[in-house]
């Protein structure tokens, strides 16, 4: 099999006619073509009098020495392969602390090894957990153990589905395949910038679920984790609260996967002497614009052809005093969410359908926040400023979970909003008039002004004075590492795997899962070893 990139196509193609695409603009011969599979699809939209699709072909054909060296940006095709080793079902079983990206997949792989995991989820499954975050939503009532950050399928669930990663490594493709299998859009296998959107995800993530009990997996949702025992340096057990009464579960491994807002955790790993460090992260504001005009500045004439989804963008000021502003979680076509998880605090967070196609598109705006700027040497420094940030948010919202807003032009003049434009904010319950100069440092304010209008120059009315900026974004990573060597265990404890964005080792959904892969592995290990 090889592989043919940088295929240059208009936007009326029909992807059905793939063969007739590898005759005509290939020119590989009818009998000669075996089959032929998308591998790539993006949008090119750097020119925009010129905006095209870039795609990517997996061939199979006749006499493929010759067509690598006759056709441009031919390569051979690498296989793929992963290949999960079996676990004895006669073995201890392991414990997941978490049911987000990072435990479910490593839940999948411990089931498919036959391990038979158990997972303790605080929050709960994901319909209920949806009625959870709409009656947040619709009347500022929080469930503190069931919201947007807790409850199966992790904060991923209620953001974009977005399936972008930075990072390099085999078993994304896993991941991919298996999101697809259990009901996300068969476009994520192919799309350069694959998502989901929130309500394909809840099904995914429910026919996972499915797929870890039927291979002897158990689930406890409401199940909150309170505790451990060692012996020797090694865990021995763990302990949660389900329905008002404690329960134990003794066990040798435990991949704890809690999710970056899992604060109650990070305390009691600390009280009990479990390394941790300080970890920098990024906090600001959610920008709102209506979704045709960011379709317009990035598509020009073609915006609104049936072929493109709606346009998203990424950008990233760095500034003279080395702070850097950046864009992050864009949601084409999304909602700004009430994403609180603790009372008399305030997050949001960004979230999009599969279609996208609401009103606006938002996205994160974000300053980095370095440990230097913590004040402290503590190792929860950075979780004490995140809540700091957010109790001052929440006050400047009047104390009632509204979100405090602003016109982007009148927080560049410092000026205080008393009306909206042409944009008016996704986010619910409610929203009050307040400046992020009530809630955020000074430092963090004179960043996210002048990375909007650095920002400005790049996209064609981001810095549009009605546009509508949303506090506090403060969720987009943890500010806490969980120290790990590199069997994945804890340095303090063995038999402890920190793991995915909550243990400060993954940035998204696909990295989280690829975390969560690796310490079920390195668990499958373990647990081969004892047998052994």
């Amino acid at each position: 099999m090889i592989r043919v990139s940088n295929i240059r196509l208009p936007l009326d193609t029909d992807f059905n006619q793939l063969e007739r695409i590898c005759t005509k603009k290939l020119g590989i011969k009818p009998g000669q073509l075996k089959s032929v599979k998308l591998a790539k699809l993006s949008v090119d939209a750097r020119k925009k009098s010129d905006v095209h699709f870039s795609v990517s072909l997996d061939i199979t054909a006749s006499n493929e020495d010759k067509l690598l060296k006759i056709i441009k940006n031919a390569v051979p095709a690498e296989a793929y392969s992963y290949e999960i080793p079996y676990a004895d079902i006669e073995c201890e079983r392991p414990v997941i602390i978490g049911f987000g990206p990072a435990g479910m997949f490593a839940a999948l792989v411990l089931a498919l090894s036959g391990a038979r995991p158990i997972i303790l989820e605080r929050g709960e499954d994901v319909d209920s957990r949806t009625a959870h975050v709409e009656e947040f939503r619709r009347t500022g009532k929080l469930n503190t153990e069931s919201n947007v950050q807790f409850g199966e399928g992790g904060a991923g669930t209620f953001s974009d589905g977005k399936l972008t990663t930075g990072i390099k490594d085999r078993r994304i493709r896993f991941v991919m395949e298996r999101l697809a299998e259990f009901g996300a859009p068969e476009e994520i296998l192919y799309l350069a910038k694959p998502h989901i959107g929130t309500d394909k995800l809840r099904i995914a993530v429910k026919n996972l679920r499915e797929r870890v009990k039927a291979l002897g997996g158990t689930i406890h949702f409401g199940a909150k984790f309170c505790g451990y025992e060692s012996e020797n340096g090694k865990i021995a057990a763990v302990s949660y609260i389900q329905n008002g009464r404690e329960h134990s579960i003794k066990t040798g491994n435990v991949i704890l996967a809690c999710g970056h807002s899992a604060r109650d955790v990070f305390e009691l790993l600390y009280e009990n002497g479990i390394s941790l460090s300080q970890k920098s992260f990024a906090a600001g504001v959610r920008i709102e614009h209506l979704r045709k005009d960011i379709d317009k500045a990035m598509y020009g004439a073609f915006a609104g052809h049936p072929a493109l989804k709606a346009a998203d963008y990424k950008l990233a000021v760095h500034l003279p005093d080395g702070r850097a502003v950046y864009t992050f979680c864009m949601c084409p076509g999304g909602y700004v969410m009430a994403a609180a998880s603790e009372e008399n605090r305030l997050a949001v967070n960004g979230m999009s359908c599969f279609a996208r196609d609401a009103e606006n598109s938002n996205s994160a705006l974000l300053v980095n926040i370095n440990t230097s700027d913590f004040g402290s040497s503590h190792p929860l420094a950075g979780m004490y400023l995140q809540r700091e940030l957010e109790s001052r948010a929440f006050a400047a919202g009047g104390s009632d979970y509204s979100a405090p807003v602003i016109l982007s032009g009148d927080f560049l003049k410092h000026e205080e909003s008393t009306g909206f434009g042409k944009v008016k904010p996704s986010y619910r319950p409610g929203t009050k008039f307040a400046s992020p100069d009530q809630y955020l440092p000074e430092f963090m304010c004179s960043a996210l002004r002048e990375g909007i209008k650095e920002m400005g120059k790049k996209i064609e009315g981001f810095d549009s004075p009605e546009a509508v900026l949303t506090g506090i974004e403060s969720r987009s990573s943890s500010p806490v590492r969980i120290d790990r060597n590199s069997e994945y265990q804890s340095v303090s404890l063995s038999g402890l795997f920190p793991c995915g964005e909550g243990a400060g080792f993954a940035g998204g959904i696909v990295s989280a899962a690829v975390d969560g892969m690796k310490c079920a592995e390195e668990v499958i290990k373990r647990l081969r070893s004892v047998k052994e």
